[in-house]
């Protein structure tokens, strides 16, 4: 059984990975915190079920750890156990460990960082993907996800995107070949809306968006997928698919090397205003 709101059947959260000790350990927690207020009132996990509009198994899930409420599952519960706010208030420890560890870590350093360059080949950075095109790019994924993680999968690529919505706001480079803006992942329509927000994004004063045309020589990029990220305190991190066996690095003379090669792409590439050109033409065409 699940919670109905507006005509959409909601689940009261994710399933916990069990390789993340931290997030297993909050939400064991907090599951442990619900089942004993709802004994100490006295009410069976059916009755309780009932009253916040869940199933009795998906009640036992959450109280197990084994299921990571949504924020309106605990506000609920706060309310029919008249917990005064004390359930609820777990919410701030929950959202810290809703989404995959490695989703986590990654969003954490783009939250730092006051600079990022990227360059993609095959497919649109998580950044500027919309939520459609990113549940279409999961979908494809072998072996297929569960829908419960496809969804978890998705909001956490989403939630990322509040990097634009930082103040100040960082500085945003990002090269994409051509051939990853030409593939209509998710179908006509989910595509169009894609190359649309790619317009959208493009115009933001703080990002840089250049497409690699398909007919342009060779680059550096074409081992691989670059990422350099720059910190206030002037530290920096980089990965390059096609260098340091794919793992990030801090070392000086390395993190030179991978900006020489963006670097270079960058020069490669359209200009930022060619690229919203060649966009719309494209969008034109579909």
């Amino acid at each position: 059984m699940s919670s109905v709101d507006g005509g959409e059947v909601t689940e009261p959260g994710w399933e916990v990975d069990p390789d993340d000790d931290w997030g297993v350990a909050v939400i064991a927690t907090v599951g442990r915190q619900l089942k004993l207020r709802r004994e100490a009132v006295g009410m069976r996990a059916a009755e309780f079920g009932v009253a916040v509009g869940y199933g009795e198994d998906m009640v036992y899930k959450v109280e197990g750890g084994k299921r990571i409420p949504r924020q309106e599952y605990l506000n609920r519960a706060d309310e029919v156990l008249g917990a005064g706010g004390l359930i609820a208030a777990t919410w701030e420890d929950v959202k810290r460990v809703r989404y995959p560890k490695k989703v986590r870590e990654l969003a954490k350093l783009e939250g730092q960082a006051v600079e990022i360059g990227v360059y993609v080949g095959l497919s649109l950075h998580g950044l500027l993907q919309t939520p459609e095109h990113a549940r279409a790019i999961f979908d494809a994924g072998q072996p297929a996800y569960s829908p419960d993680e496809m969804e978890r999968l998705v909001a956490a690529r989403m939630a990322r995107k509040s990097i634009f919505e930082r103040t100040p706001a960082p500085a945003l480079s990002f090269v994409q070949e051509e051939a990853a803006l030409r593939r209509p992942v998710g179908g006509t329509m989910v595509w169009r809306q894609q190359l649309e927000h790619l317009l959208e994004v493009s115009q933001l004063r703080n990002v840089t968006l250049q497409v690699m045309p398909t007919n342009s020589e060779a680059h550096p990029g074409l081992s691989g997928k670059i990422e350099v990220l720059k910190f206030p305190d002037g530290s920096a991190v980089g990965r390059s698919d096609g260098a340091y066996n794919g793992r990030p690095t801090s070392d000086p003379k390395e993190l030179r090397i991978l900006e020489l090669r963006y670097g270079t792409i960058r020069a490669q590439a359209l200009t930022p205003r060619e690229s919203r050109a060649f966009i719309e033409q494209l969008l034109g065409e579909t």
